[in-house]
């Protein structure tokens, strides 16, 4: 790790993916995120990369679609609405089992919406998305050194699952500014060497291997169902190795918080406020958002409230919350959305009055 320095959330996410061997970055403006594309239009070249702006968000996906397909690393950022129309290439992706790692800085929505921060597209990401049987392996950092170490990680899981991996964040990380220590930079896999390491690449099979080609249609029911029967075996292994997520003071704990992001950041200054008033809070933070981390859940002894904190409206976070639970204790919701923010007092204030509503 380098020595930490102030650097806006942004520009860090982006550092981060070159620094992890991403020389081919494809996107379109879009706020919160548009420090992304700028910054990658000015550095990118100067590690032998190559940058794009796209006409537009599907253009950027399908660009990213080919450039996977060659076997390089492949970065593509936008925020909620851009994502939304990428989804249809996600899927693609996902079909030809290609790997590419996407940041979404998240913003209020439906629709255009605002620019400020949200949690909106928790079920996006997580259960809609494209069409067809696939998912997206989903990460959520609640700072920017998480962020950065997320996206360095995320493109050796997207080439050892060749899957897109997303990276969750939302406008207030992407936006604000804190100190970072930027993972080492790592020499990315070009040339040649992408025949030898990447044999799922399409590099061209000069008389060394058989022929192939990527294919996402399946027109024999049959067929299309021994596909997917022979990919669905690495989702299954994501479920059982890659649920990642912090306990943060749960082991006496009674109201149990579950959040992500950058409002996990304020659910556990709420768990002090409460903690230091006598009231045994503590805190399930997910790092990953898909898989859910179900084995966060496995020990609720004690546990009376579970209170799944986001910023959504009918709580999208709280369904999990509430798979993972199993009705083992009452599951509540805290929330803000269209881009408005919780604070700790809010959180803090809303926690008493569900607690009272128990008596």
């Amino acid at each position: 790790m380098a020595e930490k320095q102030l650097m806006k959330g942004n520009e860090a996410f982006a550092t981060a993916a070159i620094n992890a061997g991403c020389r081919y970055y494809f996107g379109y403006p879009i706020t919160p995120q548009n420090e992304i594309p700028e910054f990658m239009s000015r550095e990118l070249a100067k590690y032998g990369g190559a940058f794009i702006q796209a006409e537009s968000e599907l253009a950027a996906v399908n660009m990213a679609y080919g450039a996977a397909a060659a076997g390089g690393r492949v970065l593509l950022s936008s925020s909620s609405p851009g994502v939304a129309l990428m989804q249809e290439s996600i899927s693609l992706i996902a079909s030809v089992e290609l790997p590419v790692v996407i940041i979404n800085v998240m913003r209020g929505g439906p629709g255009i919406g605002s620019i400020q921060p949200s949690q909106a597209d928790y079920d996006q990401v997580t259960v809609g998305g494209g069409n067809g049987d696939y998912k997206t392996i989903v990460y959520a950092p609640s700072s920017i050194q998480e962020a950065c170490d997320m996206i360095y990680k995320a493109f050796d899981v997207a080439e050892e699952y060749r899957n897109p991996v997303m990276i969750c964040a939302d406008g207030m990380i992407g936006q604000m500014m804190e100190p970072v220590a930027l993972p080492e930079p790592v020499e990315p896999v070009m040339g040649e060497e992408i025949r030898k390491k990447k044999p799922w690449a399409l590099t061209g099979h000069r008389n060394e291997r058989e022929r192939h080609a990527l294919n996402s249609v399946w027109l024999q029911q049959d067929l299309l169902e021994e596909y997917i029967d022979a990919y669905w075996p690495k989702f299954e292994k994501a479920e059982r190795e890659l649920q990642e997520w912090e306990d943060f003071m749960t082991e006496d704990a009674e109201v149990l918080y579950v959040a992500y992001g950058s409002t996990a950041r304020i659910a556990k200054e709420a768990v002090v406020a409460l903690r230091n008033e006598g009231v045994k809070v503590g805190l399930i933070r997910p790092k990953t958002l898909w898989p859910f981390p179900e084995k966060a859940f496995e020990n609720l002894d004690g546990v009376k409230d579970v209170i799944s904190v986001e910023l959504s409206k009918a709580g999208q976070l709280k369904r999990d919350v509430r798979l993972a639970v199993e009705g083992r204790a009452r599951v509540s919701l805290i929330n803000r959305y269209g881009g408005m923010l919780l604070d700790p007092a809010e959180v803090v204030e809303r926690t008493k009055k569900i607690m009272e509503e128990v008596k």
